[in-house]
């Protein structure tokens, strides 16, 4: 199979049979293969009826339906599961992205060799200061700390090779990060296309202004995961090692001026701040080999409940 594509969806019910014939009319003008895994997370407005009108007129298109919202990380990393395409494509179901773009995203995996391909909605139809601003703050962040030369990390429009998407874990609010995950996975050719964007037609956006500060929580979340999210005791052993030691040696000298009866303890800001130190490279000590038994992998981090799937 040549393509297949991954739709998260959240009360899409309007925008999806535009979207399914729109996907059609490009997939069929190319001679494409191809699979459409729609994931319902939770929809409350009818669109699993719409998927399974979907599947039974065409069943090319497959669905699975969260019992429960939880989010578009959980969406894409159940969708990646599922998907058997050589190439798999991951758009929004709110027609803000174009199919029409599949078709050269596909040519850059197959052809060019990229292990990923993120689009780059240049000309935007958002708010400039709702989403437009902080977006640009946020991505340049991103490229700074990752050293990914990206302008648009957080566009759903993207073409990954199937042992991309195969390798990688999304959860929590990680989508964001996907090429930064896939980067420190091993899959290091990661290119950029200019993408058409598209004025929402159908319903409102999902999401509000806390993303901005989720995004920067989840930034430093998977930098240090990616650094030191299989062996936490390399940056909390270190730094408590640092900080004990600094307090044990102060400690030390605060006690030999004490006894030379220079100063008095108990007046002496040095000897709470060494006992401070000391006691913080104690704990941050602890704290990494609690993190290397917690870091042995939750059985439970990435299940979901499903209540149909076609």
């Amino acid at each position: 199979m040549d393509i297949s594509i991954v739709v998260p969806l959240y009360n899409e019910a309007e925008s999806l049979p535009h979207l399914a014939e729109w996907i059609d009319r490009v997939m069929k003008e190319h001679g494409f293969s191809y699979e459409v895994v729609m994931v319902d997370d939770g929809s409350k407005d009818g669109s699993w009826n719409v998927i399974e009108k979907l599947h039974e007129g065409n069943p090319v298109y497959r669905g699975i339906k969260f019992r429960r919202n939880y989010g578009k990380s959980a969406a894409l990393n159940t969708g990646f599961a599922a998907v058997q395409g050589d190439v798999v494509i991951t758009m929004d179901a709110d027609l803000q992205d174009s199919p029409d773009e599949v078709p050269e995203l596909f040519r850059m995996i197959k052809e060019d060799g990229y292990d990923l391909v993120s689009g780059w909605k240049k000309k935007r139809y958002d708010s400039k200061l709702a989403k437009n601003i902080p977006s640009k703050f946020f991505n340049g962040t991103t490229r700074l700390l990752s050293g990914i030369k990206l302008h648009d990390f957080n566009c759903g429009l993207k073409a990954y090779r199937r042992d991309v998407v195969k390798s990688i874990e999304v959860y929590g609010e990680m989508h964001r990060y996907i090429p930064v995950i896939a980067k420190w996975a091993g899959f290091g050719k990661i290119g950029e296309k200019v993408v058409q964007h598209r004025k929402r037609e159908f319903g409102v956006t999902k999401f509000g202004m806390n993303r901005f500060i989720n995004g920067y929580l989840d930034l430093m979340s998977i930098m240090f995961m990616s650094k030191f999210g299989k062996q936490p005791m390399h940056f909390f052993g270190a730094v408590g090692s640092v900080s004990f030691l600094f307090g044990f040696v102060a400690l030390i000298v605060v006690l030999c001026l004490r006894l030379a009866s220079r100063i008095s303890l108990t007046n002496s800001v040095w000897f709470y701040l060494s006992i401070l130190f000391v006691l913080m490279g104690t704990m941050l000590f602890l704290a990494g080999f609690i993190g290397e038994l917690v870091c042995r992998n939750s059985t439970t981090r990435n299940q979901y409940l499903i209540e149909k799937e076609l």
